[in-house]
């Protein structure tokens, strides 16, 4: 099995008062979330979909 590195920033939003993670090693990937907890999840559910979905 291939192994990759794959670098997600997490940055606070202060005028959205969100945490809003994206990747330049994912075409698409753009969550953002209320805490780093949930942001974790819904990164985690987004990285699976778009690693399917961009092959």
């Amino acid at each position: 099995m291939k192994h990759a590195s794959i670098i997600i920033r997490a940055i606070w939003d202060e005028d959205a008062e969100v945490w809003v993670a994206a990747s330049g090693d994912i075409d698409g990937l753009a969550v953002e979330a209320e805490t780093l907890e949930k942001l974790e999840k819904k990164v985690i559910a987004a990285v699976g979909d778009l690693l399917e979905t961009n092959g």
